[in-house]
């Protein structure tokens, strides 16, 4: 059972952690649930829209509205399904990657900014000690 020092941080720690990934996301000119349809594709690569939907924790019929838009805007396309020609897959075009990277650089850059200008050099190498930490947490 953890002590009630740990249990406090890990409060304090996961309400920092959630305003600070709001914050980061922020600086999308995206929708997040659009940057994060992206994000899957990229990482785990063409899907169904029913597989979107599980993977997002959201409503076929949402995930379906979600990959309409970005069909329009060009940044996924559709093909067959290679063994079941009933479905079919979406995944990343060029334009985007090249979308998903460019949110992607907004949020290191803001974040990258903030640091250098609230932070020391004393507390920018804490601050390295620190992500080391979470990622230990992380992994676990």
């Amino acid at each position: 059972m953890p002590t009630p020092e740990s249990a406090a941080l890990a409060a304090e720690l996961r309400t920092v952690m959630g305003r600070l990934a709001r914050r980061v996301k922020h600086e999308d000119q995206l929708p997040v649930g659009q940057v994060a349809v992206l994000g899957a594709l990229d990482r785990d690569g063409a899907m169904t829209t029913s597989d979107l939907a599980a993977d997002q924790r959201v409503r076929p019929q949402s995930m379906a509205r979600a990959v309409g838009l970005l069909l329009d805007q060009g940044h996924i396309t559709r093909r067959a399904h290679p063994t079941d020609k009933r479905k079919t897959l979406v995944e990343l075009t060029a334009t985007g990657r090249a979308a998903l990277e460019a949110e992607r650089g907004r949020r290191a850059g803001w974040l990258a900014q903030a640091i250098e200008g609230e932070l020391s050099p004393e507390e920018r190498e804490s601050l390295a000690h620190t992500v080391a930490f979470l990622n230990r947490l992380a992994a676990r």
